[in-house]
């Protein structure tokens, strides 16, 4: 969608900060020990006291409230009686619903200390959203924003994971524009002022190919290599976009 209205930014700004809230206390919880379920519950909580609804469960019936992934699950995880160990990669993708505008944003955890390749791709897929926020200006093509994160993650050595991609947001999940990670010279798309996207490199330590698990929700390598994923809602301006899933 695109912000027509300052009482729509604002709608907007209130469902990022829900968002931020949850993957905060998520992420503090985010130890040895715990199952995903119980981090669910967590960010479950949280949107709830806002006033909020889990946007996954509620366009595409997902069984969660929250895309919990862990090594291997690139996106869409199930949270279940898993429980989480030194040197698992999680990542917490959280998308809600409240006052009919929706708000999407993930990040990626390292737990404990016992995973080198881990944290790199940890730290790659951060500075690949980075650079891809460089170039996600009013008047440039979407396909720039693709070139950018493919750069940085190729510069690492990782792969992009070309199934998955980022999007318009706002009204549901998934509106057009696709914003994929990889440069695409066939996109004519444009980045216009006021535009609601999300910026997510998905990566893979690996050669980034993915397959649908049998649960059919849980995107996963095909090569079980670690994956990683970064990713803020954002509207597009003639400067610098506003972020508004950050804290």
């Amino acid at each position: 969608m695109s912000i027509n209205t300052p009482e729509e930014l604002e709608a907007m700004k209130a469902a990022g900060r829900v968002v931020r809230l949850m993957l905060e206390a998520m992420k503090s919880a985010a130890k040895a020990g715990i199952s995903t379920a119980e981090l669910d519950e967590i960010g479950a909580g949280v949107m709830r006291a806002h006033d909020a609804k889990s946007a996954p469960s509620l366009v595409y019936g997902f069984p969660g409230t929250n895309c919990i992934s862990v090594n291997d699950e690139i996106v869409h995880g199930i949270p279940g009686k898993r429980k989480l160990r030194d040197g698992d990669v999680l990542k917490l993708d959280v998308t809600i619903e409240k006052d009919g505008f929706m708000s999407d944003a993930c990040e990626t955890v390292v737990i404990g200390n016992q995973s080198i390749i881990g944290r790199k791709l940890a730290d790659c897929v951060k500075k690949a959203f980075e650079q891809a926020i460089l170039v996600a200006r009013a008047g440039n093509r979407v396909s720039e924003i693709g070139k950018a994160v493919e750069k940085e993650v190729r510069a690492h050595g990782f792969h992009v994971v070309r199934e998955l991609c980022g999007h318009g947001i706002g009204r549901t999940i998934h509106e057009e524009p696709s914003v994929p990670n990889y440069h695409d010279p066939r996109s004519k798309d444009m980045l216009t002022e006021g535009l609601i996207i999300t910026i997510e490199p998905i990566i893979a330590a690996k050669s980034g190919r993915a397959y649908l698990a049998q649960d059919q929700w849980t995107m996963r390598t095909s090569d079980r290599g670690l994956a990683a994923h970064y990713e803020h809602t954002m509207m597009i301006t003639k400067a610098e976009p506003l972020l508004l899933t950050a804290a």
